[in-house]
């Protein structure tokens, strides 16, 4: 285990006007699973395209297996053994397993693809990994967690010995997420080494020997992870110490701002009823599949519902599209935020005023003048690392992108906020300025509706607890219950009544 497969020396990567990489090292065992961890913007995904070929450093070396090596495209990277599952799943949704997975390895016969060979290999290798699927089935049939062992197979077929996972749990179940950990541990027991990228420590802890931490483009440490701690871990990502992880500040509570009465959706949604009130964040917790976002897209227009009222501020409302949502002060934070909370090839400055640019007018032009000061002040308020404001959007690191959506909905200035997932995928110092976020937003009086999947994040940040399960709310719990604890929401999210 102390063979190196892989090494990176004093690597340096230069941006127009971001020094992405600063004399970056970074060394991967054989064998091992090496966790990569640092905030949004640490420079990651930078590090991660020198690995495959995507990006050629400016300054410094590549060694495999100890000889020097030129990684000048993603093929070069595959040739030399270096595989990669994006966070981004590469998988062509009307293709079958078989194809996905020889995509850029078909086997002939002649002039006909040799499919019976391929179909035989690919049921070998999936089942090889834990995923026993018929290779013939559409991927679009496929949950998530056998699409990504898909991708993981891919590199298996490459022949790949250094195979980069980026946040491969962001998406998954927890059963998913059990089943790609023993995968992993399947390919580490045969020599291969994974590095492993993700923002949840308690998943680095899990399956890492060894944890290096960025900051800023730069090495910061490399740590058996028996010999890390987790207060020790985020001192090194931020800097700083983070005594409290959830910054809870409470509010007084206000008005009614909003009250669902009776909301149902076939086959989705039964007779869904609850009030949100102002100064309080109001968060919904389940299991996947419970209903929560769909709770969220019906109330915002973006999903039909059946039938069901709803009361803003005490007064009725028709809420038929997302339109007529933002209209009554509504705002909503998607859970994609790259499909739907982004225009990714626009720039920084035209993403922030998406929401409002009706209103931004000057006559039948817009006003540009106010459109950058808006922007400006926006990106220093939530802290933004972009070149500049024409930046694409796209080009920001997962944590950047979230504060634009942020940034997006607050110049709204709405009553009521949806924060659906607001810290999937990004760091601790980044989940910490969104919590900021809201605790702003409940002292101005407005009312917050979080979503999220991660129970220390909905019992850190939420005043009332709405527990769904199938559509179906089972739980209701006040902050000063006693039922306001881990064990007891998983309990109705499983199903069980609260005494």
């Amino acid at each position: 285990m102390n063979e190196v497969i892989m090494e990176l020396k004093n690597i340096t990567k230069y941006f127009p006007g971001v020094v992405a990489l600063d004399d970056m090292s970074f060394t991967v065992r054989k064998g091992t699973v090496h966790g990569l961890i640092g905030e949004n913007g640490a420079g990651k995904s930078t590090l991660i395209k020198v690995f495959t070929g995507v990006n050629q450093p400016d300054k410094g070396q590549i060694f495999i297996d100890g000889k020097q090596v030129h990684l000048t495209n993603p093929m070069v990277a595959k040739h030399a053994g270096v595989g990669c599952v994006y966070q981004e799943l590469n998988i062509v949704q009307e293709l079958n397993v078989t194809d996905n997975l020889f995509i850029n390895y078909y086997k002939t016969k002649g002039p006909l693809c040799d499919y019976k060979t391929m179909h035989k290999r690919a049921a070998e290798i999936m089942a090889d990994l834990g995923q026993p699927v018929d290779p013939r089935t559409e991927c679009s049939k496929l949950g998530l967690g056998v699409q990504q062992t898909i991708e993981i197979g891919k590199s298996i077929l490459s022949d790949a010995r250094l195979i980069i996972m980026d946040e491969p749990t962001s998406s998954l179940s927890e059963s998913e997420v059990e089943q790609l950990f023993k995968t992993i541990k399947m390919l580490k027991d045969k020599g291969i080494s994974i590095v492993f990228v993700s923002h949840k420590l308690e998943e680095i802890f899990e399956c890492c020997d060894d944890i290096t931490v960025m900051r800023d483009g730069k090495w910061i440490s490399t740590t058996p992870v028996q010999e890390m701690t987790k207060d020790l871990l985020i001192s090194h990502m931020v800097g700083r110490s983070l005594d409290n992880l959830f910054p809870k500040e409470f509010a007084q509570k206000g008005e009614e701002m909003l009250r669902i009465e009776h909301m149902n959706s076939a086959g989705v949604l039964h007779d869904v009823s609850f009030t949100a009130y102002a100064g309080e964040v109001l968060g919904f917790s389940g299991l996947v599949g419970a209903g929560r976002t769909e709770t969220m897209r019906a109330l915002f227009g973006a999903d039909i519902r059946d039938s069901g009222d709803i009361y803003i501020k005490g007064k009725k409302v028709n809420i038929v599209r997302p339109a007529d949502a933002i209209h009554n002060k509504i705002a909503f934070l998607t859970e994609d935020r790259k499909g739907e909370g982004l225009i990714l090839d626009a720039s920084v400055m035209n993403n922030l005023h998406l929401a409002t640019i009706d209103r931004d007018r000057k006559g039948l032009l817009l006003d540009e003048s106010k459109h950058r000061k808006v922007a400006e002040e926006n990106v220093k308020t939530y802290r933004i690392k972009t070149p500049t404001l024409e930046t694409p959007v796209g080009s920001l690191s997962g944590g950047n992108q979230q504060k634009v959506v942020i940034g997006k909905w607050v110049n709204t200035d709405a009553d009521i906020y949806i924060f659906d997932e607001p810290t999937r995928g990004i760091d601790v110092g980044a989940k910490i300025e969104v919590y900021n976020v809201m605790n702003d937003l409940v002292k101005k009086g407005k009312a917050v509706l979080m979503v999220s999947s991660e129970l220390p994040e909905i019992l850190g940040m939420s005043d009332r607890v709405i527990v769904m399960r199938h559509g179906r709310i089972m739980a209701k719990i006040d902050r000063d219950s006693e039922h306001f604890n881990q064990e007891d929401i998983m309990k109705a999210a499983w199903g069980g009544t609260l005494e």
